[in-house]
């Protein structure tokens, strides 16, 4: 019985010796028959397993490169790294059997990359070199040689890029500073002509409006027009028609007179001939007619007189019977 407790305890000591507890950051490689694994239970053994943080793993370097003609310059790059799950083999060939993998493979990662910088900034002047071009350049070539150490390039920055001769450095930047003030001045231009091409056509834009009322102006003023010109031929036409009625309604008149002469009686110039001839007992009657009565005709005024004589000399008469009487 003792032999067996003392088993069992054995036992858990070499368990709780050798097992260890895969934490969340960590990927859990092992050698199987088909070469690396990675175990996915919670529990290990430590000394048949490699536990590799899935943590990313930054770093800084510093290139010494030249340029054409042998002007040397520096560059500073930063980059964060992280073990590639699909090759881990890759990375335990290149950092070996250790924990602190990712690591190890980042110094050849570095030695990558300044290879590299070295490379492109020699094909260059040092006036046609930039950090957008060198980094352009490294985002090409180093992910796709990171896999072969068993690496995923998570950022890639270039944080610096400069010449080590600081008079070559000062006539960079004064060329920069000449190309800057270039571009904003032509950005200003641009601008100006920006500006009276928008105004040239808000002004081609507003005198098209103006036009464009000015025609409905002309429009409704000739309309207007029309509409007055309507309504005076229309008066006109009221008027002649007045008139031509009143020239009938005369020619009636007058054809009624000639075809009865006693109706003169009735008219208001025999009445007030009347009245002026019962003041002039002896005196002889004047008949004196107006111009608008003259206007009715040489006839007219001979009838009238004729028969205003007669009306007359029939007055007189039926006077004197009454005054014999």
């Amino acid at each position: 019985m003792e032999f067996l407790i003392a088993l069992v305890v054995l036992i858990c000591l070499v368990v709780g010796f050798e097992y260890r507890i895969r934490r969340p950051d960590d990927v859990v490689v092992f050698e199987g028959k088909k070469g690396l694994a990675v175990r996915t239970g919670r529990f290990y053994p430590r000394h048949f397993s490699l536990p590799i943080r899935r943590t990313t793993h930054s770093m800084q370097m510093t290139v010494d490169a030249t340029a054409k003609g042998n002007l040397e310059i520096r560059v500073k790059i930063a980059a964060t790294v992280a073990a590639s799950l699909e090759h881990l083999a890759a990375l335990v060939r290149v950092g070996g059997w250790s924990a602190d993998a990712v690591g190890k493979a980042g110094k050849e990662i570095e030695a990558l990359v300044q290879g590299f910088v070295k490379e492109y900034t020699e094909q260059f002047g040092i006036e046609e070199l930039s950090s957008e071009k060198i980094h352009a350049s490294l985002n090409q070539k180093v992910p796709a040689n990171a896999a072969k150490f068993g690496l995923e390039i998570i950022s890639l920055v270039i944080l610096s890029f400069e010449p080590l001769n600081t008079q070559i450095s000062e006539a960079l930047r004064q060329q920069e500073h000449a190309r800057i003030l270039e571009q904003t001045e032509s950005l200003n231009q641009k601008a100006r002509i920006a500006s009276a091409k928008a105004k040239l056509k808000a002004d081609e834009e507003i005198a098209a409006l103006e036009n464009q009322l000015e025609l409905k102006n002309y429009d409704l003023k000739k309309s207007q027009l029309e509409r007055e010109s309507v309504l005076a031929s229309l008066r006109v036409d009221e008027e002649l028609k007045r008139n031509r009625r009143k020239l009938e309604f005369d020619k009636e008149e007058l054809d009624m007179l000639r075809s009865s002469p006693e109706l003169l009686m009735l008219t208001p110039q025999a009445a007030r001939l009347a009245e002026a001839s019962q003041g002039l007992k002896n005196a002889r009657t004047v008949v004196s007619l107006s111009p608008q009565d003259v206007a009715q005709g040489s006839d007219l005024l001979g009838m009238f007189q004729k028969m205003l004589s007669n009306a007359l000399d029939s007055y007189r008469s039926e006077k004197k019977t009454k005054t014999k009487s």
